[in-house]
């Protein structure tokens, strides 16, 4: 090997030599990659066993595709979370757990483990449940009772465990875990106390990570009572939802040259455009106030590795921010040559299209950035950004923005459909009073999630300072 060298211009991270006699079940570089291979030889120094030796048994779920509006939950790899499950977006099928083959009903101490797409995903069972896994998750039953549930769901979820998923990972483009690639993973194995310590950072780091949530969420949500008690706007209750309450009479002169679906043309929202009338400010259409412009469809054969010219996309909109980490980069002169889609600084982005549809963010950064297609700038004249952007994601607004939209699965709103939107507009020097005060609110609930992050960092150092030391 003396006779072979690697010039010192190159990474060494990416470019390696490596003796035959390391060569193990697989030959892709990335396997051997030194980020692997560092914590693969620190927990070699210390107790451990393979995956496989302390496994009872590994399945994966059913494979559902017709969801039901009720029934048996259903867990796809969006439900299974690092430590938590998450039923924001839970759906249901029709089927009778009861009949799911004993190695596959989730019961207390075994684990959950994501497969597929975010994959490493693990939650151990807290208590039984009576859900079904989806084909894209694993279900883990333990033999071994040497090692607590809870504080292999930490290892698992730790940077040690996740480097072992990326390693061991099948597939280039959309990496995934079979049963066969993690039977081998290095599982650690230190005494009950040190693993009941471990669990108790981490539980202890839970706590304190709920409450500071609750706290953020409580000053969050008390942005839209704030906003509306000084536009001198009560809004009505929303109707209860009654076959009754969805059913009226309209007339056909309200509906030429119109929309015919009924949500349009719901008496709440005609009871809210009064609300608005009575407060304290005239109301006007966007249009008056700020110009629009749509993004454009760049090719995603331009797209590159790393460029000084970001391509904002839908996935960087966020209610009430860009966020650029994930961006997409476009060539350095793209950003002169398609000066149309340029972003500046107080912009407001809005999502036209998907899930996220009607979120609105501003831009705050010091890159060259252009504006991809499904997305939408608003640029404000003689009206505050921050007061612009804190009107259109109040929860009234976002439900007349789907209002305005069209489609069903895949909502979609056009610039006319956004501009012609009504908003209530006080004097300038009130816009600045109400957007220094949300400002205040959001960076104390900001200030809240740093801290949060802080303690995360502090205890995964921790953690992993014991497991390999």
């Amino acid at each position: 090997m003396s006779s072979y060298t690697i010039s010192p211009t190159l990474n060494k991270s990416r470019v390696f030599i490596l003796p035959k006699s390391e060569l193990e079940k697989r030959f892709d570089p990335m396997y051997y990659a030194h980020e692997y291979n560092h914590y693969d030889k620190q927990l070699s120094k210390k107790p451990f066993k393979k995956f496989h030796q302390i496994l009872k048994s590994i399945n994966n779920g059913y494979d559902f595709r017709d969801y039901k509006e009720s029934g048996t939950p259903y867990l796809k790899v969006a439900n299974v979370k690092q430590g938590e499950l998450d039923f924001t977006k839970i759906q249901y099928i029709d089927f009778n757990s009861s009949e799911i083959s004993k190695n596959i009903q989730l019961k207390k101490g075994n684990l959950l483990l994501t497969r597929k797409g975010t994959f490493g995903n693990a939650f151990a069972l807290d208590k039984d449940y009576d859900f079904v896994i989806s084909s894209e998750v694993f279900y883990i039953e333990l033999q071994d009772n040497s090692i607590n549930p809870k504080f292999l769901e930490i290892f698992f979820n730790s940077k040690i465990g996740q480097a072992q998923f990326d390693k061991n990972k099948i597939g280039a483009i959309m990496g995934s875990l079979s049963q066969e690639a993690i039977r081998d993973l290095k599982i650690p194995l230190p005494s009950s106390e040190i693993q009941n310590q471990i669990v108790g950072i981490y539980e202890s780091y839970v706590a304190q990570k709920q409450k500071n949530e609750a706290e953020a969420n409580k000053l969050l949500s008390s942005i839209d009572d704030y906003l509306l008690k000084e536009l001198g706007i009560k809004l009505p209750e929303p109707p209860e939802n009654t076959l009754k309450n969805r059913m009226f009479v309209t007339n056909i002169s309200e509906l030429s040259g119109n929309r015919y679906d009924p949500n349009y043309h719901q008496k709440f929202f005609q009871d809210v455009f009064s609300a608005f009338e009575k407060g304290k400010y005239e109301y006007s259409q966007i249009r008056k106030y700020a110009s629009f412009q749509a993004g454009y469809a760049f090719k995603s054969s331009d797209y590159l590795e790393q460029s000084n010219c970001l391509l904002i996309t839908i996935k960087n909109i966020r209610q009430n921010q860009i966020d650029i980490e994930d961006a997409t980069y476009l060539p350095d002169d793209f950003f002169e040559q398609y000066k149309e889609f340029q972003i500046r600084n107080n912009d407001l982005l809005i999502a036209m299209t998907g899930a996220t549809i009607g979120k609105v963010g501003i831009y705050n950064h010091p890159n060259n950035s252009l504006l991809n297609q499904r997305n939408g700038i608003i640029k404000p004249d003689n009206i505050n950004s921050i007061y612009l952007m804190s009107l259109l994601n109040l929860s009234i607004f976002q439900k007349l923005i789907l209002r305005n939209s069209n489609g069903g699965a895949q909502p979609n709103i056009s610039e006319t459909d956004i501009m012609r939107i009504s908003i209530p507009v006080p004097p300038l020097d009130k816009q600045k009073e109400i957007a220094e005060h949300i400002t205040s609110i959001r960076q104390q609930a900001q200030q809240l999630k740093d801290k949060t992050k802080e303690l995360l960092k502090k205890a995964s150092e921790e953690i992993e300072r014991i497991l390999l030391n």
